[in-house]
């Protein structure tokens, strides 16, 4: 059965994770825009950005998928928040059932990675999201800040990396399986 593995990534840190993988398992990686023909691939491993609480090209990744029977899927979100809180983890599953079909979903397995930021690589339109983001919850009071809104206030105009390739391990069992 064939692998592929998709990525969605804006500044690298989702692409790191994908080729992290590739090299580990020797699965071909290619970047969402790339993808000829995904119906080809029996199983695919998709890894998406988060930026602004989108995952970055899975939409329209998996909307060209025509026949799910015969398909693995196993999705990894890449955020900046930490994904071992159960608030981001129901944050980020909101996200991704938005933008996916619940038949998706529920053939999907899914894991989260925490990525990072560099503000200095981010472009005009991501920085001026992160600093309307961050002017908007610095002032709340500490009880109303969720974990994604301390993150953005811990990791403000700096440059931060939280790539953890162990994380890859569950993955690499999934694949396994």
């Amino acid at each position: 059965m064939n692998w592929i593995i998709i990525y969605g990534s804006h500044y690298g840190t989702t692409r790191k994770y994908a080729l992290k993988l590739a090299e580990m398992t020797n699965i071909p990686a290619i970047s969402f825009e790339s993808v000829k023909d995904i119906n080809s691939y029996n199983n695919i491993i998709y890894f998406g950005g988060i930026y602004a609480g989108g995952i970055l090209g899975m939409s329209k990744t998996f909307k060209r998928l025509k026949n799910l029977s015969d398909k693995k899927l196993i999705i990894v979100t890449v955020g900046l928040s930490n994904p071992e809180e159960k608030e981001n983890i129901k944050n980020i599953m909101d996200n991704i059932e938005r933008q996916l079909s619940g038949e998706i979903i529920a053939r999907a397995k899914i894991f989260h990675l925490r990525g990072g930021i560099d503000y200095n690589e981010l472009g005009f339109i991501h920085r001026n999201m992160m600093r309307l983001l961050y002017n908007s919850v610095k002032n709340l009071p500490d009880e109303k800040k969720s974990a994604e809104d301390r993150a953005v206030i811990e990791t403000y105009n700096q440059k931060v990396d939280f790539i953890d390739f162990s994380g890859l391990k569950d993955i690499i069992a999934e694949i396994r399986d």
